[in-house]
């Protein structure tokens, strides 16, 4: 047994004197998206300081809670507040929680973020689907020595975000009257905001909106052969030539305006599953 599996498994086994729920469906939730957990029948919460191995979130708007309980009938774990590279935190500590949810049961991912938009037919507060990812983060949370229980060595990322979940949700969305958006997420170091050269350069790449974050969870996800639905919140636009100041503050306003939409969104998806 490597050291991750033996970190994994004292971290379930520390949730387990908690709760022995099995979740059916993981989630995780981006910043100024957290009152998803309202509409969850909340069977356990768990701080993530009660947990071994398990980093602590330091970004404001991440509370740094692991929820158990029932959404639109299903069981689920829910990450309130996730962690980033940004932070100081390699990939190994990023995708941990992804690999005890997994353990724990789960086989979907449904994984979201705050965004900035880089496609010009977007508007601040959009939902947009993740169809596929540009991994620019300076590291693979897959490098270094591969753990064969968790995963294969050379995982393929042809559909990772499941095609099949992108189309229930579009009918979910169709039928809910939530407007979305399909589109390529790109994934940046951070902690800044990106300069117009670089908004340019992205969209040249074939992105359609950056952010900080999500592509490491959804590597690992596959890794280990969970299934993963995207969801994007469109909360400021980079585009070069029209760009105007951007903060923290104002990227957690805008997702809490749109945060409604991806909860509607996400109940209705999973109970479609």
């Amino acid at each position: 047994m490597t050291e991750l599996s033996r970190e994994i498994n004292d971290a379930v086994g520390a949730i387990r004197k908690t709760t022995d729920m099995i979740p059916q469906v993981a989630i995780i939730l981006g910043t100024g998206l957290g009152r998803l957990v309202q509409s969850i029948d909340i069977k356990a919460t768990i701080s993530y300081k009660e947990i071994p191995n398990f980093p602590l979130s330091t970004v404001e708007s991440h509370e740094g809670r692991l929820i158990f309980g029932y959404l639109s009938g299903k069981s689920v774990v829910c990450m309130q507040g996730r962690f980033h590279y940004y932070e100081g935190y390699g990939m190994k500590e990023v995708t941990f929680p992804v690999r005890v949810m997994k353990k724990l049961g789960a086989d979907i991912l449904i994984v979201s973020n705050a965004t900035g938009g880089l496609n010009p037919l977007f508007e601040r507060g959009d939902v947009m689907l993740i169809t596929d990812h540009i991994n620019f983060l300076p590291e693979n949370p897959l490098r270094g020595k591969n753990d064969e229980s968790l995963g294969p060595r050379f995982p393929d990322m042809l559909e990772v975000y499941s095609r099949d979940f992108i189309k229930l949700a579009e009918g979910v969305a169709l039928q809910e009257k939530i407007p979305v958006r399909k589109g390529v997420y790109i994934s940046l170091q951070g902690p800044c905001f990106e300069t117009p050269a670089e908004y340019r350069m992205l969209r040249i790449l074939g992105a359609d909106a950056v952010g900080m974050s999500t592509v490491p969870e959804a590597i690992a996800a596959r890794h280990m052969g969970m299934k993963v639905l995207g969801i994007s919140i469109i909360t400021d636009m980079g585009l070069p030539d029209i760009q105007e100041p951007v903060s923290h503050e104002i990227v957690i306003k805008a997702a809490e305006e749109a945060e409604p939409k991806l909860t509607k969104l996400v109940t209705a998806f999973v109970k479609a599953l």
